[in-house]
């Protein structure tokens, strides 16, 4: 039975993001890269994110397939909070469709790892 109050907009968030899609511009240059520095990388070159946001849209990006885990590492050294560290690798998925973003190339082409 209808009403005739159907809502024409789709409800929750847009699939598409703009955070997203600058994210997945990094990882067409940069081929893999981890959580960490594909956030550091983003601040550098976009509008300020949030860390927690980046890692919001990488696993997002997972789920909608743009972005792939590509593995997870365990790393040692002195960090503030321990011995180890976990660093979990991402790359492009098979439903990415990175424009070609030339701030990110030229960033990265001058970019220390």
């Amino acid at each position: 039975m209808s009403t005739g109050r159907e809502d024409p907009l789709p409800r929750g968030r847009p699939i598409k993001s703009q955070i997203r899609q600058n994210i997945i511009e990094i990882l067409n240059y940069l081929k893999q890269g981890y959580g960490y520095q594909i956030a550091k990388i983003y601040n550098e070159i976009f509008p300020s994110a949030t860390q927690r946001s980046v890692y919001y849209h990488l696993k997002k990006g997972i789920e909608t397939k743009e972005i792939k885990l590509q593995k997870i590492e365990q790393e040692e050294g002195e960090f503030s909070w321990g011995r180890m560290v976990e660093k979990t690798y991402y790359t492009l998925g098979e439903s990415a469709l990175p424009k070609g973003d030339k701030r990110v190339e030229d960033f990265l082409q001058t970019w220390k790892k």
